[in-house]
């Protein structure tokens, strides 16, 4: 039988939980808010009384078999796909489980270097060795685009025994790969195809959009509904295609996940499954009506890019999604992160996030048109005041890696460390990003070069948040000890 779409398992027996009024001698300690008033005032009474442990008439994340169960498979219908599993430590989680499903310690994975850092961090936790695929990068923009056919067919043909191939669908500027191509080639090669879909939700309920990994014939797909989705942050979901074990994906889950899964967080999947398999199309055309307006707009500013399908050329551009409302700030003469910086301080709004060159505001149907007009006034008015030349500024957001050991040899062998500027030549043993969007200028294992150091310190200089390496600062770093 078809799952309803119209119910939400987990979410009813919940309510039916709360009314029947169960005395609570189990965790949490709160006691349903009684025991913390001040959280209680803040979160409100019923997100406690809803913060409940798993039960019988509850089921258990770590070994579904009622209502969790239940939820699941509702949701794998809703997204196409063969099973879902629900997870509470957002995509990152699932990306991991993901990649830790498919690989083994030495086993090879192909991918693009552009992948968010938790992809990389699977591969420091099981061993992993990537084969990283260059982006193409479009030079105007300076940004990393998606993969091209050809050049994840070179890396499979170079590399047979391989065991998947990871893509980003979209990456976190909205740019798509060839992913019915790429699933297609990989599988005739005994390959898994792995999405990172955390910024692609909307893939499975829009129209007019980039398909969705499921849709493409996809094995697993990373799915954060907390994004763009309507549930609660932390949320996400780990779609199944056909042929994939979901008892092995669970074990794999299990090694790592919580195993008291916050049911506010499963419960907020639930009914943003629910929401988006009745109202999801709706939803998300109101979404794109937004971000075509807002890009029709900044562009009749001048000096900002929103950039959209027009860039779609067929091979590492294939695709765009049209909800996201990426802007290329350059050539006003301010980096993105600039610009993220008057807006949240100057203007009262906070968007997704700004790099070197561009911004990303996230825009869905639960905006408000005067709130698009609000974004409008202020990117306006800080070119008027702001504006000035673009000379002096860094021109490209990827470097090319040049990886010389694995993550995980680099991230557990000897180590010393020395002053960032001094590392030039050595190779890195942690990370060093900008957060968001969590992509990697270096990786452990990867050879650091001057042109690295000059967008570290190009990045530390305009503002941007660095993440990922024992100093705080990212004043001196971890480089493999030389023998």
């Amino acid at each position: 039988m078809k799952p309803d779409q119209t119910r939400a398992p987990l979410y009813e027996a919940m309510k039916e939980h709360r009314a029947n009024r169960v005395v609570p001698f189990d965790v949490p300690g709160h006691k349903g808010g009684r025991g913390n008033k001040k959280l209680t005032d803040f979160l409100g009474e019923a997100c406690l009384k809803n913060d409940v442990n798993s039960m019988k008439p509850l089921d258990n994340l770590c070994h579904p078999v009622s209502v969790i169960k239940e939820a699941q498979a509702v949701a794998a219908d809703a997204f196409g796909a063969e099973n879902s599993i629900f997870i509470v430590n957002g995509a990152t989680g699932a990306v991991q489980a993901m990649v830790m499903s498919v690989c083994k310690s030495g086993d090879k994975i192909i991918l693009p270097r552009n992948v968010h850092r938790s992809a990389i961090n699977a591969l420091v936790v099981c061993g992993a060795v990537p084969v990283y695929v260059d982006p193409g990068v479009n030079n105007d923009l300076g940004i990393p685009l998606g993969m091209t056919v050809s050049a994840v067919e070179q890396a499979i043909l170079a590399n047979p025994d391989a065991k998947a191939v990871l893509v980003n669908n979209p990456t976190y500027y909205g740019i798509c790969s060839d992913l019915k191509s790429i699933t297609e080639l990989a599988h005739r090669h005994g390959m898994k195809v792995l999405c990172d879909e955390a910024h692609g939700t909307h893939f499975y309920f829009g129209e007019g959009l980039p398909p969705s990994g499921m849709s493409c014939g996809a094995d697993m797909a990373a799915v954060s509904v907390h994004k763009t989705g309507g549930s609660l942050t932390q949320s996400a979901l780990l779609l199944l295609g056909k042929g994939v074990d979901p008892d092995y994906v669970r074990q794999i889950i299990n090694l790592t996940q919580t195993t008291s899964a916050s049911y506010l967080l499963m419960a907020s999947l639930d009914l943003a499954r629910q929401n988006l398999a009745l109202n999801g199309k709706e939803f998300y055309a109101k979404t794109v009506e937004f971000a075509d307006y807002a890009r029709k707009e900044i562009n009749a500013i001048g000096g900002y890019y929103a950039f959209g399908k027009e860039l779609c050329d067929g091979g590492a551009f294939f695709a765009f999604d049209s909800t996201k409302l990426s802007v290329h700030t350059r050539a006003m003469g301010l980096a993105g992160i600039e610009v993220y910086d008057i807006l949240r301080d100057e203007y009262g709004i906070q968007i997704e996030f700004g790099d070197i060159g561009n911004i990303l505001a996230i825009i869905t149907g639960g905006d408000r048109a005067l709130e698009i007009e609000r974004l409008l006034g202020a990117l306006s008015e800080i070119k008027r005041l702001y504006g000035k030349s673009p000379v002096g500024l860094y021109d490209h957001e990827y470097i090319n890696p040049i990886v010389e050991m694995s993550p995980q040899q680099a991230f557990y062998a000897e180590q010393e460390t020395l002053p960032t500027e001094q590392t030039a030549g050595r190779i890195c043993s942690e990370f060093v990003m900008c957060y968001p969007p969590g992509i990697p200028i270096l990786a452990p294992g990867e050879r650091i070069t001057d042109d690295i150091l000059r967008y570290i310190a190009f990045a530390k200089e305009k503002g941007c948040s660095l993440t990922g390496c024992r100093d705080m600062n990212v004043g001196r770093l971890q480089v493999v000890r030389e023998v």
